[in-house]
């Protein structure tokens, strides 16, 4: 099923569908087909909506999507089933129990996938990003996300602080 991947091309002027395998298939202007499309987000924290790019089975881009909501609703739906299934950043909604000020350290958390902990291995594990988000790595690599500095409860931003300065 599989052609020569067509030329970059803004959206709208594909489409997509999912093949009975479940593998995602865009369909460009000029009637080629590519399978096995992957969405990949520019910016996955500042703007999950906006700077989507369509990817073939090769690594190279097919389609750039500015804006999801400029896509019809049916494979707007496709997009975020894709990357739902490739992203996994918890929010962190509260701390509520730090072991130690000093790292190694164990974190209770509640995110907005339920009761989590983490082991912090150091304080260059958690990075500032912009618009006051906060990116945790635990010890495993995982990634846990404050959206929102401001958001926090002041219990838990008290027990951040100590790790941010």
């Amino acid at each position: 099923m599989s052609t020569s991947p067509p030329p970059v091309t803004p959206a709208p002027g594909f489409t997509l569908e999912r093949n009975p395998f479940g593998r995602l298939v865009l369909s460009a202007p000029d009637g080629s087909c590519v399978e096995g499309v992957t969405p990949v987000r520019a910016f996955p924290v500042a703007a999950p909506e906006e700077g989507v790019s369509l990817v073939g089975p090769d690594g190279h881009e097919l389609a750039w999507v500015e804006r999801l909501a400029e896509l019809p609703a049916p494979q707007q739906a496709l997009i975020r089933e894709e990357l739902a299934t490739r992203e996994f950043f918890p929010e962190i909604r509260r701390l509520c129990k730090v072991s130690g000020f000093t790292t190694p350290s164990t974190w209770e958390l509640e995110t907005d996938r339920g009761p989590a902990t983490l082991v912090l291995k150091g304080e260059e594990d958690i990075r500032r990003l912009a618009a006051g988000s906060v990116m945790i790595t635990d010890s495993h690599g995982l990634q846990f996300l404050i959206r929102d500095l401001g958001a926090l409860d002041k219990a838990s931003r008290r027990l951040l602080d100590r790790f941010l300065t």
